[in-house]
């Protein structure tokens, strides 16, 4: 166990340096479209979390499918769609939300829309009412949301993975594509001027959102739950489960 652990923290910070490149992309990728409006940030989300959806959903069937001879599509799908769509969610919708929490980037409510068009001491009144806890942030969950388009996408995966069982794919793929559908997630949520500092906070917010949930899925859940996994996979920012 303690070789596993030591594999694990070593794996974790072999791949941080990808995932500071990764986490910058995406503040790059923030800036470009910062002004092209929610919807279209909505529909590059709808691009990248689907996208994202697909490589967990190869991995996570296929390491079940090969170490679980016996297994049924029914278990292996169950199982890989849990384990696809958690993480993926996890990286690309909850950990954003919660990052846009903290660092205040907001979109006003509807009762705040129409705040401005009331006058005198009730417009006054009204704004008090809404000074604290009115401008929030809205979690967008792909799954739920948009689930034409991510709970195919899942369901392509394990497909996939049924029929050719490999979890050989550039790990660079994953970070990349992971980030840019949290840096989406973020930008349909921005209400607030994207300011230096706000710009730092988001790469922060990034960076923990894709380097844990991407390394839990390509590294640490063979590691720690597959015991005839190798205690080494890191190979040029490749993640190889199985040859």
């Amino acid at each position: 166990m303690s070789n596993r652990i030591a594999a694990i923290a070593t794996e974790l910070r072999n791949h941080a340096p990808f995932t500071l490149f990764g986490a910058a992309s995406g503040i790059v990728c923030m800036l470009i479209f910062k002004n092209a409006g929610a919807a279209v940030s909505h529909g590059l989300f709808l691009v990248f979390h689907p996208a994202h959806v697909v490589l967990s959903a190869i991995v996570t069937g296929s390491l079940f499918r090969l170490y679980d001879k016996k297994a049924t599509f029914v278990k292996v799908l169950i199982i890989g769609y849990l384990g696809a769509v958690g993480v993926a969610t996890l990286s690309d919708c909850i950990l954003p939300f919660f990052g846009e929490s903290l660092l205040g980037v907001a979109i006003p409510v509807h009762g705040d829309l129409h705040a401005g068009d009331e006058t005198g001491d009730h417009a006054d009144e009204h704004a008090d009412h809404h000074a604290e806890g009115s401008i929030r942030v809205r979690m967008h969950l792909g799954f739920i949301e948009d689930w034409y388009v991510v709970n195919p996408a899942a369901i392509l995966g394990l497909v996939i993975a049924w029929f050719y069982p490999r979890t050989r794919f550039p790990h660079a793929g994953h970070v990349l594509v992971s980030t840019w559908a949290s840096s989406f997630h973020v930008l349909m949520n921005t209400h607030a001027e994207l300011s230096a500092l706000m710009l730092v906070g988001v790469f922060v917010v990034l960076f923990i959102a894709v380097w844990l949930p991407c390394c839990v899925s390509d590294i640490v859940f063979p590691l720690l739950f597959v015991k005839s996994a190798p205690l080494c996979l890191h190979h040029d920012h490749e993640t190889e489960h199985l040859a």
